[in-house]
């Protein structure tokens, strides 16, 4: 598919894209690529088929600037990576994709965006915020879900932890992208080649500036989960405190009852006490003694 550069997104056939009256945005696949790339002049010989794609990142040629686009799937960030390359010159950019993920970015933009001043580097500053325009309700959505389970680890409510964790990987790997989105931007902000017009470079600034302040969301979304796995982690290590101090408590009390329990089990014939009418009770009575003095003792220690 070809595309003009004016008003709006305009499709054309592939001879007005190479008639210069406008610069253009190319979608083509691996195989187009490698069939028409000698058409587009930009002195590189990209094989698709030999690109190690596993991040998004930006390279200056020459004659041009070439790169390649990693995109997690915001729906499943554990899941597959959309993977497709890219080329530019002053004259337009290509885009190599095997898939449809540059068209459905594409579709977005001819559906919401018309240009006063139409550029190459206007339309690439709206493409890359198609990569990231769902990003901030997604990760409001997060800092939702993390005040719900804080909530309830507060409450001593069964917390989801689970969650948390998948959370934050989904956040860590939002990281490494913006991390990536920022370098590029940054790469074609140097416009080292002169493709760009001086007054059309702030779109990509802007840009860095807008991924940068999300990549701050997300660094703070991944110190909140690290601060809900601590107080959660301090509340289980109370509650088992607790519990070993109960148990304690227990083993303390009945450690001198059941030394009395074994003393007075032996049975021998001249035991003391053991024909005394008043011995069972007062052995009673001594036990009930101990328990109530423990007891006593440990509350003035503020052991209980």
């Amino acid at each position: 598919m070809y595309y003009l550069i004016e008003n709006t997104l305009k499709e054309c056939s592939r001879k007005d894209c190479h008639s210069g009256k406008s610069q253009y945005v190319a979608v083509l696949t691996p195989e187009e690529w490698t069939n028409e790339k000698e058409d587009f002049e930009m002195g590189i010989d990209v094989d698709f088929d030999t690109l190690d794609i596993y991040t998004t990142k930006a390279e200056v040629n020459y004659d041009s600037i070439t790169g390649t686009f990693s995109l997690p799937d915001r729906k499943n960030m554990s899941g597959d990576y959309r993977d497709f390359a890219f080329a530019l010159d002053e004259k337009g950019i290509v885009f190599i994709d095997p898939a449809d993920n540059v068209k459905n970015l594409i579709k977005r933009i001819t559906e919401t965006k018309k240009w006063r001043m139409p550029s190459l580097e206007r339309f690439i500053y709206d493409f890359l915020e198609q990569i990231i325009h769902e990003d901030l309700p997604l990760l409001e959505k997060y800092e939702s879900e993390l005040d719900a389970i804080d909530k309830d680890v507060e409450k001593d409510n069964n917390p989801d932890m689970d969650r948390v964790n998948d959370i934050r990987c989904d956040l860590r790997d939002f990281r490494v992208h913006y991390d990536h989105l920022i370098d590029l931007a940054q790469e074609l902000e140097e416009n080292e080649n002169d493709f760009f017009k001086d007054e059309n470079i702030r779109f990509f600034r802007l840009f860095s500036n807008r991924v940068s302040r999300l990549l701050d969301i997300v660094n703070s979304l991944l110190d909140y989960t690290a601060q809900i796995r601590d107080t959660n982690e301090a509340r289980l290590d109370v509650k088992q405190n607790r519990i070993m101090t109960v148990l304690t408590v227990v083993t303390t009390i009945f450690m001198p009852l059941t030394l009395i329990v074994g003393w007075y089990g032996m049975n021998f014939k001249y035991m003391p006490e053991l024909d005394q009418v008043w011995g069972y009770p007062a052995v009673i009575i001594v036990s009930v003694v101990i328990v109530i003095a423990s007891l006593i003792f440990f509350k003035l220690k503020k052991w209980l």
